[in-house]
């Protein structure tokens, strides 16, 4: 039996879901029933937690985001938010913010801040909390403490990377794609490695048309959206 013309309109869906930087290209015969179905996730997202979702911003419906009073989450305009990305707040994401697929942000109880023009790719785990290691007690009883995380603008954080809890990362750095940032990041920083450290300036490198000797700390293996 051949496919429906319903049929269709859900496999597109689901590609948009799982790289939703196709929706902000789509073409005029689409944009209307995609915009349509994107206010209808999006007022049954903000009608069930404490979010705020900005003018022109995607949320798949597969992402997982939960918001409480005093833990809310605030997503920016035009950003795009991907498939089965787990957000727990306090969570503010700036202007055209990226989260790709299964990354995984929890704000702890000081919060998670990104700034404007930030791509988080696959996989990347952004925890604003971690728990005490004293040998007297067993893991979960320990104490949680938090000082929260605060992402720069027009970063780039590769697929994987972790970024630990009391972490700033200045404006325009790259974290290398496996790195577990442990520690402040300077602007314009390249970073890569377990822990991190900073391996290049990103003004200095070849412009996106050359050969980056990043290639095997690269973000991610595609070009786009990484």
């Amino acid at each position: 039996m051949s496919p429906s013309p319903d049929d269709f309109r859900a496999q597109h869906k689901l590609r948009l879901s799982w790289m939703p930087w196709l929706y902000f290209a789509l073409k005029p015969r689409h944009r209307e029933w995609a915009e349509a179905w994107q206010r209808e996730v999006q007022e049954r997202l903000q009608a069930l937690e404490t979010i705020r979702i900005g003018p022109g911003a995607f949320v798949a419906p597969e992402a997982r985001l939960f918001g409480e009073p005093g833990r809310g989450i605030e997503i920016g305009e035009g950003c795009a938010i991907s498939a089965e990305v787990f957000m727990h707040g306090p969570i503010t994401l700036g202007k055209r913010v990226s989260v790709n697929a299964r990354a995984s942000l929890d704000g702890g109880a000081k919060g998670l801040v990104v700034g404007d023009d930030t791509r988080i790719a696959t996989g990347a785990t952004l925890y604003a909390f971690d728990h005490g290691l004293a040998p007297d007690r067993l893991i979960h009883r320990q104490p949680v403490r938090s000082h929260g995380i605060v992402i720069g603008s027009d970063v780039w954080i590769g697929a994987n990377a972790g970024i630990t809890d009391g972490v700033r990362v200045g404006d325009h750095a790259v974290v290398g794609m496996g790195a577990v940032v442990t520690h402040d990041v300077p602007e314009w920083a390249v970073v890569a490695g377990v822990p991190a450290r900073v391996i290049g300036d990103r003004r200095e490198l070849p412009d996106a048309g050359g050969a980056s000797p990043l290639a095997k700390n690269s973000p991610t293996g595609r070009r786009g959206e990484g």
